[in-house]
């Protein structure tokens, strides 16, 4: 039991979906696993495990930001001793070709993790993706004939602001799109020594201004859980 998580020793499997909707966690570990227990409800921050194609594999929501990502995978990693962190989530394109619902596959985060100038002491880390699940989820995808991207995102600690034009720097050097979780998540796995990717689906597109609909986000995370589901 950690301070944020309930569980049990023994009850997080080695690999965890990281959504940060809990009630994504919910939803997904409703449809996709089998025998699934709910190990944690703490701050309704839930968690399950079960088994998918017979493996064991467990779902926690995170929240949103990496200050709020940042704990559960502290949590994750030194509590429950979890080896490979795969965040499931959403982003914002801010390349004007890519289309709503393509899965991109981060590679590397840059950001402006608060927590990432402090631990290097205002240098620039650039955490990346785990190659060997990085390559995983490609093949696997490939396998399923789900197209994917490959490539940088940018990790931001602000939703909301009101700098114009803010992203054209980061767009003309060839991030493909924002977020909110994964810069954290890769420093923190590179500190520990895991393994950790991030699957994300393009909701919206910053620069052309489209957004997905209700029926277009139901199959473009269900490709993103599939691929991810099939690294356990």
């Amino acid at each position: 039991m950690s301070l944020h998580i309930e569980a049990k020793s023994g009850e997080i499997a080695e690999t965890i979906l990281l959504p940060g909707d809990p009630l994504r966690a919910k939803h997904v570990a409703e449809l996709f696993l089998e025998d699934v227990v709910c190990y944690n409800k703490v701050r309704a921050m839930y968690g399950y495990t079960g088994t998918y194609k017979g493996k064991r594999v467990s779902i926690q929501g995170t929240g949103m930001g990496m200050p709020t990502v940042g704990i559960y995978v502290e949590e994750l990693i030194s509590s429950y001793n979890v080896q490979n962190l795969i965040r499931v989530g959403t982003c914002g394109a801010i390349q004007e070709d890519l289309n709503i619902g393509q899965v991109i596959l981060a590679t590397r985060a840059s950001g402006d993790s608060g927590a990432n100038m402090l631990y290097f002491k205002g240098m620039d880390f650039a955490p990346t993706a785990n190659f060997s699940l990085l390559n995983q989820a490609f093949q696997r995808a490939q396998e399923l004939e789900i197209d994917t991207l490959q490539g940088s995102i940018f990790s931001t600690d602000t939703f909301y602001e009101d700098y114009p034009n803010r992203w054209d720097i980061w767009s003309r050097h060839g991030i493909l799109a924002i977020e909110m979780e994964s810069q954290i998540l890769y420093t923190l796995a590179a500190r520990h020594r895991r393994k950790a990717l991030s699957i994300l689906t393009i909701s919206d597109n910053i620069v052309t201004g489209k957004s997905s609909s209700a029926q277009e986000r139901e199959q473009s995370y269900t490709d993103m859980m599939k691929i991810a589901l099939e690294l356990a």
